[in-house]
């Protein structure tokens, strides 16, 4: 007999939407995926997207709701605002804004901001995944690939600092805008991470980072010459790229040796590969199951256990 939902949980980014209902364990009972996220949600109105993904799934009339991403951005449902660091993991739900217009109890969680003159920096959606790795105590490095890639630590139940590394839409733009497009082809590929090419960029920047802008270049000046086959092309870019970013995250943490590595399909094996190659050890945890977690605790802490909003 299937338990009854007590909570949807709802992962909005600014091109995908995810929404589950959730029971009292915190288990999937319901999933829809859309790509009705932050940038198409508004024109038909966030409350409405968000009501007829809940109706699709039978919720319950008066089901509470706890949103995470970019519905809480400015330009998103209602802005959630942002934490400064360092910001406790156990406070974030608290700190949660009532989405206005809302047919039920809604509630969107907030980023947060390292205020460094130096350094600035600003998550949102990413702090969910960190609230649910069950990280405990001491403390933590944690890495979250994708287009704009988090590299965070974590003190003691406390996000102390982090910084983003633009790899992902770095590899989009240099792949589709640059030079590199007529290298790379229409579909570029970056193939398995165990591909000979990727691990032989990826080595090249964990040792010599500062070559990253002339090693570009070298991907079309191989394709011309004919030592970079065309096949290899998108697979030495990713290597590149990445190599550089773990080399970065290394460099501004040379205490780290142990990371743990939130994400999920290609993502978390194309990272895993390279963190390994980097002499680090990787503790892997699912990006799906550590979002929906999050989002679990924050709304057990909000309407489940007869915390105020």
């Amino acid at each position: 007999m299937t338990s009854p939902a007590v909570l949807a949980a709802v992962d909005w980014g600014t091109s995908n939407l995810r929404v589950w209902l959730l029971d009292a364990a915190g288990d999937v009972i319901a999933e829809r995926k859309s790509g009705e996220g932050m940038s198409s949600a508004g024109a038909k109105g966030f409350a409405n997207v968000l009501e007829e993904h809940l109706a699709a799934m039978s919720a319950p009339e008066g089901l509470p709701a706890i949103v995470c991403g970019m519905a809480g951005a400015r330009q998103g449902w209602v802005e959630a605002g942002y934490l400064d660091l360092p910001a406790r993991i156990s406070d974030f739900a608290k700190a949660a804004t009532p989405a206005p217009g809302a047919r039920r109890a809604v509630h969107i969680l907030p980023g947060l901001a390292q205020r460094s003159a130096a350094h600035p920096d600003v998550m949102r959606g990413e702090e969910t995944q960190i609230a649910g790795a069950d990280l405990g105590g001491g403390t933590h490095f944690v890495c979250m690939p994708g287009t704009h890639s988090k590299w965070v630590r974590v003190e003691d139940g406390a996000v102390a600092s982090f910084h983003t590394a633009m790899t992902g839409e770095l590899f989009h733009v240099l792949a589709s805008q640059s030079i590199l497009r007529h290298s790379l082809g229409d579909a570029p590929d970056a193939g398995a991470p165990t591909a000979a090419a990727f691990k032989t960029a990826l080595e090249e920047m964990l040792a010599h980072p500062e070559r990253l802008t002339s090693a570009l270049f070298a991907i079309r000046a191989g394709g011309l010459l004919g030592n970079v086959p065309a096949g290899d092309a998108a697979a030495t870019l990713s290597g590149l790229l990445i190599g550089a970013e773990i080399a970065g995250a290394v460099s501004a943490s040379p205490g780290m040796h142990v990371v743990t590595l939130v994400a999920s399909g290609g993502m978390a094996k194309r990272y895993a590969a390279a963190l390994a190659t980097a002499g680090l050890l990787v503790n892997l945890v699912d990006a799906d199951a550590a979002v929906r977690k999050g989002l679990f605790e924050a709304g057990r802490r909000l309407y489940l256990s007869g915390a105020s909003a």
